[in-house]
């Protein structure tokens, strides 16, 4: 090793929500970890780096919390900052939340963070080596991979038509188009109708943006508003399991008797349960035909956020589409992009001065370009779940393919499905860091 290398129990890769929390948890139980993050987003990730104050957090800050056993623990941070506990705070107030938190756990010793990309991971000696972009190499026992969503999948339609498409719409190269697309006054198309959307529309309007907004996805469905309702829980039998059919039907006449706001979050405690339980094939059906129906009702967003989407499609400063795009070109001051809405016979063409790929996160793991994933891929140390869409791992969150190897968050979601919201995640986080402590001999 060189000199400047360093051995630690436990290395995590990813500084968002998943790894900052994981790194607290093992603080807590005396176990040292390494934060490895080179995005500049160190405790933060790409959820809660953003600076912009219209983008609120789409969970109650009473729910927030980022440690299971102290449910009230952002509450009550929230509440003596002035905040109502069933409000929604601004991201950016989670994200220094969070950079507290680790400080914390880097005050006692045991956390430490390491600004740099880890490029890629080999298992030596029974131990891991991660090999970081500035040539150095970190040792530890155990290895977790926390990076979180990958970036869009590209679109095939935009391929070759230059800077007028943008890729990432998390990058530096959105901002500047914002600002841009705010000082012109130019059209703008937005690719995808869910929560990435509106965070983009909402970062147009808070720049000054008064152009037109077009977005458009297959079924032009964009997320739903949280709203007061009177909760109606149900025991896990009650629900049917093992059958997609019978699920939707159950959930469908819940809906009617108690409102799909109440029936929906009646599942969430049983949710996970009831994933595993549909097998692959059923999976795959919902991922088919069902996801974009729950996606919109379970993601919901904040009710302020709801009214500024609902001011502006009132306005005719944004419209919803469902269509699909046929094709796009630079046409040197501007995008020609072919919309063919939704039982149409036949394409119209559209201008835009920018078009932002805001279809969610990648769907299939195989493609990632995160470097560190690609090497533990091509080495086989892990391996796409059943569904592609994320790493098989077991029900402890271990890799299925390598030692002292686990993944934590949005990672696992083809396991485990409802696991990329901080209550599901600080659940995951607890129960690794309690089964890295037993694999490292900490807990007898």
């Amino acid at each position: 090793m060189k000199s400047d290398d360093r051995d630690f129990p436990v290395a995590i890769v990813g500084g968002g929500f998943s790894g900052t929390i994981l790194a607290a948890q093992l603080a807590r139980r005396g176990i040292r970890s390494v934060l490895i993050d080179g995005s500049g987003r160190l405790g933060k990730g790409v959820a809660y780096s953003t600076t912009e104050p219209a983008h609120l957090l789409n969970v109650p800050a009473e729910a927030m919390s980022a440690w299971p056993d102290e449910p009230d623990h952002f509450a009550r941070r929230f509440e003596a900052d002035g905040g109502d506990r069933r409000g929604y705070a601004q991201r950016r107030l989670f994200a220094r939340y969070l950079g507290d938190i680790l400080n914390e756990a880097m005050a006692t010793g045991h956390a430490e963070a390491v600004d740099a990309t880890a490029t890629k991971a080999v298992r030596r000696n029974g131990r891991w080596e991660v090999g970081l972009d500035g040539g150095a190499t970190i040792e530890a026992e155990a290895l977790v991979v926390a990076v979180g969503n990958q970036e869009p999948q590209p679109i095939s339609a935009f391929t070759g038509v230059g800077d007028r498409f943008v890729g990432d719409p998390w990058g530096s190269t959105a901002q500047v188009a914002v600002r841009e697309l705010a000082a012109s006054g130019g059209s703008a198309l937005l690719v995808g109708t869910g929560l990435t959307m509106v965070d983009l529309v909402l970062s147009l309007d808070a720049e000054g943006h008064r152009g037109k907004i077009v977005a458009v996805s297959r079924r032009g469905q964009i997320p739903s508003s949280h709203a007061n309702f009177e909760p109606a829980p149900v025991e896990a039998g009650e629900v049917p399991s093992a059958n997609l059919r019978a699920l939707v039907r159950w959930l469908r006449r819940r809906a009617a008797e108690v409102g799909w706001r109440a029936a929906v979050d009646s599942l969430r405690p049983h949710t996970q349960g009831l994933w595993k339980g549909l097998g692959s094939e059923q999976q795959r059906r919902f991922l088919r035909h069902a996801r974009a129906w729950w996606d919109v009702r379970r993601s919901r967003i904040a009710p302020e956020v709801a009214a500024t989407i609902a001011r502006l499609i009132g306005e005719g400063r944004l419209e919803i589409m469902a269509g699909r795009l046929v094709s796009a070109r630079d046409v040197g001051d501007a995008l020609e992009v072919d919309i063919r809405r939704r039982g149409a016979g036949s394409s119209q063409t559209m201008s835009f001065a920018y078009a932002f790929n805001c279809t969610g996160p990648l769907h299939v793991i195989a493609r990632t370009r995160d470097p560190l994933l690609r090497s533990l891929f091509d080495a086989g140390y892990v391996h796409p779940d059943c569904l592609g869409i994320g790493v098989d791992v077991d029900a402890r969150s271990r890799a299925m393919g390598g030692e002292r190897l686990w993944a934590l968050g949005p990672l696992t979601k083809g396991c485990f499905w409802e696991i990329i919201a901080v209550p599901d995640i600080r659940e995951q986080a607890a129960a690794v860091a309690d089964d890295i402590a037993r694999e490292l001999g900490s807990i007898k």
